[in-house]
């Protein structure tokens, strides 16, 4: 039943009456009476006889359409265990809301399809692996998908590298061999170049995108023409996750690593964990690529459940642009002032250079306001107020600083570091870097990408492009140069995941850089010798995903552990632990301060015992539904942020 409530979390009988008994197929939706009430519900299976002797009917069918199949019924559940949560909330996420007149159009409903996928007129006869002999093991994976084996794969894009076309050959790969896929990106811009990529190799209606943002109607006629095996692939955004493709050969997820493939909702499922859940359960073929490497990527390789595919040395040495830091030894003989400067002279002249051969820049800033708060200009250190320790901002560029909590001014600020007393931009966005850098280069075109205008693309030729993490357009040719500013700004962060978000946001700007050899250099703004840059240099983030991973081991961080976290008012929380019978070698970590008013507390278990931490904590949750208790409690299984 469509009920949020843990200890209602499993199936109940229902007699079926005889006038609905040829609509009432399992996948089917369904309304049934419930403690006095009306409430929704899925048909999950038929039965003979059921051992409760009293047995109230099914009220009524709300479409003969089975939308629910067994295999996503089962990857639910699943995902529901997995992630503490209940059957109800993950057959939300999995099946769209009904849309009658899109229903309606579906004249096949639950039909099987009438050949194999690779059978059907316009489908490709051949995959050309030649898209994929830069990596060595790349065309073995071709093979492996036109032969139905499951491979599974963690893929490292090479710099300029079109990866929407190495999906599509994947994708081609495993229709030939008579199977269909799926295929989740992060974003619309990613989904667009995606899906031009598949229609390319598959020709028109082989495929559906599925997305929230294209509407209820849109969505359902997609997830509908899915279900009655019409298409083989489906792609999409994080709604595409459960996806009901028949005959599933390949499930795969590019940039694993942004937040925006974590559901919002509960019970806060990640695209990636559902994607692997599902091959793991079907014996399908996964795949598991971008440009960076993730630590949950990385423990896939070493645990030995997916094998790496790599460019070799020589390889990436030749596609690399070149690259520079500007705070290494040699940067700072020459310009002494690198270490404090926005834009240090290596950084200024490789755009001047980039502009004058006619090629266009690339310019990637953390923020895309103007300034958000100081910093010491000396030392860099963050500016607090002397009053209350609030992050201290300017009203203006010329401004006097100001507390952004108690809102005293502190016209006397001195650095409690290094005693200096000049103030600087912590992080100066998007649209105060085009102006500056628009007076710097007069007559040469500025353009922004960002929250308001995310662009696609921009012509080749002299240009100055200003975007944020993520929203960098694609430029005809490449880039001659790419600057990433302010990239202290990404390292600092209080996240577990700060070296390597800033090592995905730089690697994704440089690869859209020419190589080397066709003029293409970066510079980031950053010591040399930290090991994140370490990687961007050397384009080797499996280097720095397998150090990551050995860290977090050593210091018992995820994904080395499963963890949990609880959040809400103390008395509930502490509720919940109590009631809770967690594993002997359960670690229960915390109190720390959450939002308004509420605290946080972590449950850390060995991978090995995730199951039953979060059999434990879903069980706790129904004690506390069936006592029906006042305060929320809030379930997370591997969140994303930990502190």
């Amino acid at each position: 039943m469509d009920v949020p409530l843990p200890h209602l979390d499993r199936p109940f009988d229902y007699l079926v009456p005889e006038a609905l008994d040829a609509d009432a197929r399992p996948g089917v939706r369904v309304k049934v009476r419930f403690a006095g009430q009306l409430v929704d519900g899925w048909l999950l299976e038929r039965a003979e006889s059921s051992e409760h002797p009293k047995l109230a009917y099914l009220e009524k069918v709300v479409s003969p359409v089975p939308v629910l199949s067994p295999e996503v019924a089962r990857l639910a559940r699943a995902v529901a265990d997995r992630y503490a949560g209940s059957l109800a909330d993950v057959l939300r996420l999995a099946v769209p809301p009904r849309h009658a007149r899109a229903e309606k159009a579906v004249t096949a409903a639950d039909a099987p399809p009438s050949a194999g996928a690779g059978a059907r007129a316009g489908g490709p006869a051949e995959v050309d692996p030649r898209g994929w002999r830069d990596y060595p093991a790349g065309p073995a994976l071709l093979r492996a998908l036109t032969d139905g084996k499951p491979a599974r794969a963690v893929w490292s894009a090479l710099p300029g590298e079109d990866w929407a076309d190495r999906y599509a050959d994947a994708v081609a790969a495993t229709v030939a061999g008579g199977r269909g896929a799926v295929v989740v990106v992060a974003d619309a811009r990613d989904l667009d170049r995606l899906d031009a990529a598949l229609t390319a190799v598959l020709g028109a209606g082989r495929h559906v995108r599925l997305t929230a943002a294209d509407g209820p109607a849109r969505r359902y006629q997609a997830f509908l023409t899915a279900r009655t095996g019409e298409v083989d692939v489906v792609v999409g955004t994080r709604a595409a996750m459960f996806a009901p493709v028949r005959r599933l050969g390949l499930v795969a997820i590019w940039d694993d690593g942004d937040d925006l493939h974590a559901e919002p909702r509960a019970p806060y499922p990640h695209a990636r964990d559902v994607l692997l859940t599902r091959a793991q359960l079907g014996d399908v073929a996964a795949l598991v690529g971008g440009y960076a490497r993730t630590a949950e990527a990385q423990l896939l390789v070493e645990t030995g459940w997916a094998r790496e595919v790599v460019a070799d040395r020589a390889v990436v040495r030749a596609r690399t642009p070149a690259m520079a830091p500007t705070g290494d030894d040699p940067q700072l003989a020459r310009d002494p002032g690198a270490a404090s400067a926005r834009l240090p002279s290596l950084a200024w002249t490789t755009a001047r250079d980039a502009l004058r051969a006619d090629l266009p820049v690339l310019v990637q800033v953390p923020r895309r306001g103007y300034v958000p708060s100081v910093a010491c200009a000396d030392c860099r250190a963050p500016a607090r107020c002397p009053h209350c320790a609030g992050p201290l901002a300017l009203p203006s560029a010329q401004g006097t600083p100001a507390c952004r909590w108690c809102g005293r001014v502190a016209a006397a600020y001195a650095c409690p570091e290094c005693g200096g007393r000049r103030l600087r931009a912590s992080v100066t966005g998007a649209r105060r870097t085009a102006e500056e850098l628009g007076r710097a280069f007069p007559g040469v075109p500025v353009r922004t990408s960002g929250r308001e205008e995310v662009l696609a693309g921009v012509p080749g030729g002299a240009g100055l492009v200003i975007a944020t993490p993520g929203a960098e357009p694609v430029a005809e040719g490449g880039y001659g140069a790419v600057l990433l500013l302010d990239s202290w700004a990404l390292l600092t962060r209080a996240d577990l995941r700060a070296g390597e978000e800033a090592l995905r946001r730089w690697m994704a700007a440089a690869a859209l850089a020419r190589p080397g050899t066709a003029g293409g250099r970066v510079v980031v703004v950053a010591d040399g010798a930290l090991a994140p840059v370490q990687a961007l240099l050397r384009w080797d983030s499996a280097w720095f995903a397998a150090r990551e991973l050995a860290e977090r081991r050593e210091l018992g961080f995820p994904p080395a552990v499963r963890m949990a976290s609880v959040t809400g008012v103390a008395e509930a929380v502490a509720d919940l632990l109590a009631g809770a019978r967690l594993p002997g070698d359960a670690e229960v970590l915390g109190p720390v301060p959450a939002e308004e008013g509420r605290e946080r507390m972590l449950v850390r278990v060995p991978r090995s015992r995730a199951a039953a931490m979060a059999e434990a904590l879903h069980a706790a949750a129904g004690q506390r539904s069936a006592r029906k208790a006042a305060d929320p409690v809030r379930l997370q299984v591997d969140p994303l942020t930990l502190f």
